[in-house]
């Protein structure tokens, strides 16, 4: 029995789509899955054991990478065929069952969404899979006997970005709390040059970002005491492995994009949603969500949804 899940090409999409994956595969013990995602979601389902097969799909002129796909595809009879991104594809495979997610944006929880369209009234909550490698390598980076707070400052744009000096001054704030700061961003040089103000005004941060697979960032943040960052796949990431997270959201919507999970939250800025700016989110009004968190957590048994 097999099963083909086209989830996105964006690793937030891709995260908040893991929970619908896992009830799938609840749902059907017996089935292997086939996953279709981006190059920068493929590590996600790395280490899933019931993931025979990823199909990493990049985007070509005049849509042929849909074309790739279903020559990768059409030899296979499937049991069902699970398409989030509202493509045809689907309807020109063999397959017994098929289920077609409309795509485009519509207001609600991305999340919910997914959930409502696979006909679960509870909402699967987005996880996380890692090695043993990956958790063992992560202890070793981030020992116990210290509390680590983890800082997201980077994003897919410049104006998801909350202002540096704003993640220095949360930081110094919150040693109180005998929190030390790691700071996680994404490969390549643009990611590097947004996080390095943060890093030079955070001399015993501890760097973390850079070219490293999602399973071993997602065990890095499960270290952590508190995650602090801007809309991202990272911010998703966190609340996916069971950190407590905290996203901060200026001109993108925390109605359709905040973090999932048991100790997730979400600090706007203030104005409409949408629009308002992200350098109007004052420290203060993080830092008071940030606390909120940590005192929650500390009366909370810990819930950690990776295998």
């Amino acid at each position: 029995m097999r099963i083909l899940f086209i989830t996105s090409n964006r690793l937030g999409d891709a995260v908040i789509s893991t929970g619908v994956l896992e009830a799938l595969q609840k749902r059907y013990p017996a089935a292997m899955f086939t996953v279709v995602c981006g190059p920068v979601a493929a590590g996600l389902f790395e280490a899933d054991p019931r993931c025979e097969r990823i199909i990493t799909m990049e985007k070509r002129r005049h849509d042929r990478h849909w074309i790739d796909l279903w020559r990768a595809c059409y030899r296979t009879r499937w049991f069902m065929v699970v398409d989030l991104r509202g493509s045809l594809i689907g309807l020109t495979l063999r397959a017994r069952r098929r289920i077609i997610v409309r795509g485009g944006r519509r207001p609600g929880r991305r999340v919910e969404q997914l959930g409502e369209a696979l006909g679960y009234r509870r909402t699967p909550m987005p996880r996380v899979w890692m090695s043993e490698k990956q958790r063992a390598e992560a202890v070793a980076a981030l020992p116990k006997g210290q509390q680590w707070l983890a800082l997201g400052p980077t994003a897919n744009w410049d104006g998801k970005i909350w202002p540096p000096e704003r993640f220095v001054e949360l930081a110094q704030a919150l040693r109180a709390e005998n929190l030390r700061p790691v700071v996680f961003y994404g490969p390549g040089e643009g990611e590097r040059t947004r996080a390095e103000p943060v890093l030079k005004a955070l001399p015993d941060a501890l760097d973390l970002g850079g070219n490293r697979s999602l399973g071993e960032v997602a065990a890095l943040l499960q270290r952590c005491a508190l995650f602090v960052g801007n809309d991202s796949g990272l911010m998703h990431l966190a609340a996916a492995a069971g950190t407590p997270t905290l996203g901060l959201f200026g001109p993108s919507r925390a109605s359709e994009y905040a973090p999932a999970g048991r100790l997730a939250r979400f600090v706007e800025a203030p104005g409409p949603e949408g629009h308002a700016p992200i350098d109007g989110l004052g420290v203060a009004a993080v830092l008071k969500v940030a606390k909120e968190i940590l005192r929650e957590k500390d009366v909370c048994v810990p819930d950690r949804r990776s295998d």
